[in-house]
Order: structure tokens, then sequence, then C-alpha cells
């Protein structure tokens, strides 16, 4: 690390006497040292060795304030080659530290080291890291918090505390072992064997009741809660016994407050929520459960943390745990989302793109590949997921690289704006739309166009809620409804007043949902389902946003080291 201080600091010099400027005078510059290499965890009575930064499970915890840099030197230690992304930070012009694996960069072999750089911008509250290599997420992620500028606050009364809140899923086998064996036999993944909090699964599990978390509160005082989605495969309903809680952000990104009994979130996102300790000295559950309203399988279990007041008194026989809504209960998972909406004032304003010039209408569907019954998915078929029919192919060089050095044979620049063939997308599809065709394709998106996406859910497959995440952006949700997205009725009832910004939303089962942004960053930038089987499977895409008309409208020049990529 001293090594890669001092050429920093050589190069901050250099900058510095060449009257370059990179960023404002306020911002702060913070260093970090990630190592990742395999350690020993034990859950529900097994140890097992597994990949995680800095021999913890959540990881460490970056602490910036709005503005600020920071330099992460990932040093793999592991057995194969990892990315890590930093999920919801925008990255300005800064496509090349933005993480997906051959997507914005080749992993970094084992053995080696990288060093990020993580420009933060407009971003205030909760966000999180994680790798972004096939399933290895699943043990290495931390959150990232971002305060206020100095001279500055939160827009509501300052909490006595915080706590970082992390739901996680947890595999008693190799994850890595686990997306392996789909790829290669095309069957469903299996499922995780717990969810986590903060690491731990809590009461209800095996072996697991003297590690569960607690969160120490005093009576009175007032927490501000960062939650965290790390969960694999499933949206989740967290809530805590006999307490409302006030939601105040998301996704980095303030909200109007709204108080309410749970919450439901998706893989991705994040959430700011404030605790007041406001009930009798005693014990509660903080409990998440899955929401997977789908007839594929999930894990059904539930996960229980306990806050616990400080005090003089016995504890209870069995916390009090809260009455969160059923897994498949969606009328209570949007009720939720439709409170959801941005905080609109003088210091925080919004910019709703009102004129749209560029608009793309993208189905997301689990699919089948058919392999002629030699495979071991459905009907002896290969599991498969696209967007707009298209179940995406990774390529082996990364598609910034490619794009940058305009490199043939790596991806093409014709995704669709539309499904291919339209049909009664969330009614009886029919057998003959199973089948998705196969390509690394990415749409290519002008400076600055206001930019429209609609996602549809469909029937193809198990329909269920895909949490749509977009790189390099925050976007408005400025509506969602249930069936096919009618382009002549349901625009009318878009909100353009003040829809939440967020980066990653949960496109409704057999429903539809838009989203609205300025093309105002430019670079390659994945979309995708954070669900992560269907990631996996193929839900996912590319947007280019092509360079503006100067070198501040531009992308960044390519470092001088990037991880090499594989020619197999």
């Amino acid at each position: 690390m001293g090594a890669n201080r001092g050429l920093l600091f050589t190069f901050l010099c250099f900058v510095v006497l060449h009257g370059w400027s990179l960023y404002s005078a306020e911002a702060a510059v913070h260093y970090y040292d990630f190592v990742l290499k395999k350690s020993n965890f034990t859950r529900l009575c097994n140890t097992k060795s597994m990949l995680t930064v800095n021999d913890s499970f959540p990881g460490p915890v970056i602490r910036v304030q709005k503005g600020d840099v920071a330099y992460v030197n990932v040093h793999n230690q592991g057995k194969y080659g990892v990315t890590i992304h930093w999920h919801g930070v925008k990255q300005p012009r800064n496509p090349w530290y933005d993480g997906p694996e051959n997507i914005t960069q080749c992993p970094i072999p084992a053995g080696t080291n990288f060093t990020q750089e993580i420009i933060f911008s407009d971003e205030e509250g909760t966000l999180w890291w994680h790798a972004h290599s096939e399933w290895s997420r699943a043990t290495v992620h931390g959150a990232i918090i971002i305060s206020p500028t100095d001279g500055t606050t939160y827009p509501f009364a300052k909490p006595d505390a915080e706590e970082v809140i992390v739901l996680g899923s947890w595999y008693t086998g190799d994850v890595k072992a686990i997306i392996d064996a789909t790829l290669a036999t095309g069957a469903s993944p299996n499922l995780s064997d717990a969810y986590t909090i903060n690491g731990q699964p809590g009461d209800l599990y095996n072996c697991s009741k003297d590690s569960t978390y607690h969160l120490l509160v005093e009576h009175g005082k007032t927490y501000l809660l960062r939650i965290i989605s790390a969960v694999m495969n499933e949206e989740m309903f967290f809530g805590i016994a006999k307490h409302n809680i006030t939601v105040v952000g998301m996704d980095g990104a303030y909200l109007e407050p709204i108080n309410v009994q749970y919450i439901m979130i998706t893989p991705g996102q994040t959430m700011d929520v404030l605790l007041t300790a406001n009930q009798s000295p005693s014990y509660y559950y903080m409990v998440g459960s899955p929401y997977a309203d789908t007839i594929a399988p999930f894990d059904k279990t539930v996960t229980t943390a306990i806050v616990r007041y400080h005090g003089n008194y016995g504890p209870p026989p069995s916390p009090a745990s809260p009455s969160l809504p059923a897994s498949n209960d969606t009328p209570a998972a949007e009720n939720f989302m439709r409170r959801l909406k941005s905080l609109v004032s003088k210091d925080y304003p919004i910019n709703v793109p009102k004129n749209v010039t560029t608009s793309l209408y993208i189905t997301a569907s689990v699919n089948l590949i058919d392999c002629h019954g030699k495979c071991a998915g459905p009907m002896g078929m290969r599991l498969s997921a696209s967007m707009n029919n298209i179940s995406f192919q990774k390529p082996t060089v990364d598609i910034l690289e490619a794009y940058y050095q305009t490199l043939p044979n790596v991806f093409t620049d014709d995704f669709p704006e539309k499904p291919p063939y339209e049909f009664n997308f969330t009614g009886d599809v029919g057998p003959n739309k199973i089948f998705p065709s196969l390509g690394t394709k990415a749409k290519m998106i002008d400076y600055n166009e206001a930019v429209e996406i609609v996602f549809q859910g469909t029937n193809v497959g198990p329909p269920e809620n895909h949490p749509m995440h977009l790189h390099g952006y925050s976007f408005y949700v400025v509506g969602f409804g249930s069936s096919n997205f009618n382009s002549t009725r349901d625009p009318s009832n878009y909100n353009l007043v003040n829809p939440p910004l967020v980066n990653t939303i949960g496109v409704p089962k057999n429903g539809w949902l838009a989203i609205r942004f300025i093309a105002n960053n430019p670079g390659v930038w994945f979309m995708h389902c954070h669900i992560e089987k269907h990631a996996s499977l193929g839900m996912e895409a590319v947007l280019i946003v092509k360079n503006g008309t100067t070198a501040a409208t531009s992308m960044r020049p390519r470092p001088g080291y990037m991880p090499p990529c594989s020619t197999s």
C-alpha cells in the first residue's frame, strides 16, 4: 500500500503543478486496502472456507462525505479472478473502475492487485460495494456510507446513533461450485440455506441462537438504520416488532419520510430508516422474510436479530415478533412501492425529464434453451433468461475495452428498442415464445438524451418480480402497473412531480415499470436483474452512452493498467 500511496502522491503533485483540476478543492481523498482471501466461518452447525474481504462477513465499511474520492487497492489472494463493483456510485465519466466482470474490466487475476478509483458525486446516504463475478458477491460485500458535507446536515433531525444492517444469504455449500454446476448442467441452482442479518442467521436456525445479532438501544433515542439487501435471489420484507420505522432515504438519495410497519427491499437496494426506541425496555425481534410471489422454488426461511433495550429487566421468554406480509403478498409489496417519493426542496431539487427523446421497451423473461434432452433443467432443457428475448452472453474481452479500442467481434450495437415480436406478454404466451436468441448486444445512446425505459414483465417461464439495476446512473421511477404496458393510457398516470430517484427497482410480476433519466454520463454501463440466478442466466444488457462534444462531457482516458483479459 505504501508504494501505491507514493505513486499516487507523485501523480497528484504532477496534477497540481500542471494545473489540472480533477476534483473540487473540498473533496477529501480516502484510501482502503481490500484483501480478498479464503476465511473460515461457522454457521448452521458447519464450518466452511469462503472468499471474504479482510476476513470479515459482511466486509469493511467505506465511509466518505458527499463528493469525496476513494482509492481501494484490491489484493486478490484467492484462487480465481474477481471484480468489485461500487453499487450506486455513478462514477462520472469513469466507467473504467465500475467493476462488472467482462463489461468494464476483466477479473483481477489471483495473486495480483488492482487499485480502483471511486468518484462520488451527488450521492448521499447509503450505498454498498460487492463482487461482480458470478456469485462471489454472496460473501464479498459491504456498506458505503456517504455523509453530508461539512456545514450541511440531514433533511431530518440528526439521529442519536446509526447502525448498518446488511441482509444476506448463507449457503452451506461453496457458492462458486453452485453456480458453476448450474451453468454446466442447465439446472436450477441450489437454494440458500439461510438468510442473515449482519452475517448471522438468527434464533430460528440450528446452532445460531448464541450468535444472533443484537442491536442495543436506549429508550427515547432515535437510530438511523442503514439497511442493505445483499440477498442473492429473493426480495425481503423487513420489520421490527411493536416499532414503526420511518423511511427517509433510498439508494443514496432522500425520500419524503414515510412511517411504516415494514419495508420491501429488493436485492441491490439500500434504505435509510429511522427507528425510535419508544417501547417498554425488552427484547424485540428484527425480522427479514422473503417476498417471492412465484411458482419457482425459493428459500422460505426467516432471519432474525434482536433489538435489545438498555436497562435492568429480565429478558422475555421469547422476543415479540413483527407481523410481516406473506411471501406471496404482492399487494403489500406494491403498496409499499407506491409510497416512495423523492424529497423535493430547495436543497434537494429534482430534474425529471419531461420530453423523452429516446424510448426503450424491454421485456424480462425466464426462458429455456433446447439441448435435445441432454440438460438437467425442465423437460431436459437448459434454464436461461433474457431481455427483449436476447440471453446475454458475456465476452472474454471486456466491452468497455472493445468499445474504446474499436475491437471487432466482441459485441454488437443492435440491442433492440422493443421486443423482436409483440404478443400478450402477461397472458397465455404459448410454447413458441419460450426460446431466446443468444447475443452480446449493446444499445447506443447519444450524450444528453432524455431516456425512458419501460420494463415489461412476462409470463414466459415462472413470472416474478425482477429488480432491475442500472450502473452509472440513478433514475426516476415514474410509473408502474399490472398487465401489459399501454403506451396511450399509462403515461397519463405517471408521477413527474416527485418520483423516487433510485438505482435498483423491482418490475412487478406480470406487470410493467417505467424509468427516466438524462444520459449525461458517457461510458459503458451494465443493466441487469439483481436476482443473481437471473443475471447468471442472461437477464442482462449493456447501454453505451456516447461522448459529448467536449472533453468535460467525454469518458476519461483509459488508465495505464487494467487487469488483463483472457483470450480463450
